[in-house]
């Protein structure tokens, strides 16, 4: 009976914590990104204060520096890019409007059925259509989709600018917040020995995945941007930074790249022929880094169940929306080096491992 009153509260406590994550993930996801950018970019910080003897505040503002002029230095370089991207989408969405309108036409098609069986429950109820409120005019649901997209920016931007100033306090505390917890947790001398080498192999394989990480993220967009030019692609360096970014997310991220730059070839060149060579060359690279190389180096780290990164995927994208999508992995991944060595969390670390 005490067994199933244990069970029943962790179910309960487990619920509501994935709903707290949920209605909190406007304070939770920047903490969240934060926390993963500083251990992303920890390793530069800790290479100035040790090689070249410069305090740590000052490191940390050179990073933060370079990232900020990094980041500015993309979006200038990439404007025209995108803007053409953006210009076409209406040739885009025209073009493969008449492709599937050619698959599905036909007389006697499943789609002419379902248009007719429409026409025939609309003309059998003319006065539940009546009886509805007028539809909304075009122009005022333009009019609220411009507002809510400008409010949407602003959000963006200003969760942007958060991110980055957490990120630099994060880097510039160091390690107080590990000491902060030795001084808690330990009471005596030999379990703060215990503790300190916990956190010192959790921090270990947190910065080494965060690293493999963004070096297999540039090195896919890198290979991306060299076969689009090959090929011809237009605006290869926007379709490159795409491939980087979309490679985060497990499975659904290459395919994504695949149809997103095939469409493109399809819109450019005309034909078939070249839009299955670019979505094929995309999908080859993304195999070859992601299931080699991050796959290999993942394994060193912390070797993951394929079914249980495929779940926290699907329970992330519930949490958070898109930003689950692109936060699971990593965060799955420190759940399991948590994990491995608390002995609390033994259960979790059996669940995520192989």
């Amino acid at each position: 009976m005490a067994d199933r009153r244990y069970a029943a509260v962790i179910i309960l406590a487990v619920l509501a914590v994935l709903f707290a994550m949920r209605e909190a993930r406007e304070f939770i996801i920047p903490l969240v990104l934060s926390v993963l950018l500083a251990y992303a970019l920890e390793p530069l910080v800790h290479m100035l204060v040790r090689r070249a003897r410069i305090p740590r505040p000052i490191s940390a503002t050179f990073v933060m520096a370079a990232l900020v002029g990094a980041l500015v230095f993309g979006a200038f370089s990439l404007q025209n890019q995108v803007g053409t991207i953006v210009d076409s989408l209406p040739q885009t969405v025209q073009k493969v409007s008449r492709t599937v309108h050619g698959f599905a036409a036909g007389r006697g098609s499943f789609v002419d059925k379902l248009r007719a069986a429409g026409a025939a429950l609309d003309k059998g109820g003319p006065q539940g259509r009546q009886s509805g409120p007028p539809p909304e005019r075009p122009s005022e649901r333009l009019e609220s989709m411009l507002v809510a997209g400008s409010l949407g920016v602003m959000s963006g931007m200003g969760q942007g600018v958060m991110v980055l100033f957490l990120v630099f306090f994060l880097l510039c505390s160091g390690d107080i917040f590990k000491r902060k917890f030795i001084k808690v947790c330990g009471h005596t001398i030999s379990e703060k020995k215990i503790n300190v080498h916990m956190l010192d192999q959790i921090n270990r394989s947190i910065r080494m995945y965060m690293g493999m990480m963004v070096v297999t993220n540039i090195l896919l967009g890198l290979c991306s941007w060299a076969a689009f030019r090959i090929i011809g692609l237009d605006n290869a360096g926007t379709w490159a930074v795409v491939a980087g970014a979309l490679h985060i997310v497990p499975y659904f991220g290459p395919l994504l790249v695949a149809v997103f730059t095939g469409v493109a070839a399809v819109v450019q060149f005309g034909e078939l022929g070249p839009a299955l060579l670019v979505a094929g060359v995309s999908l080859v690279i993304a195999s070859l880094i992601g299931f080699v190389v991050q796959t290999w180096m993942t394994g060193r780290i912390a070797k993951m169940n394929p079914v249980a990164v495929f779940v926290m995927l699907l329970l992330f994208t519930w949490v958070w929306g898109l930003w689950g999508t692109l936060l699971s992995v990593p965060i799955a991944v420190i759940v399991k080096v948590v994990a491995d060595h608390v002995d609390g969390l033994q259960g979790a670390a059996e669940f995520l491992g192989e």
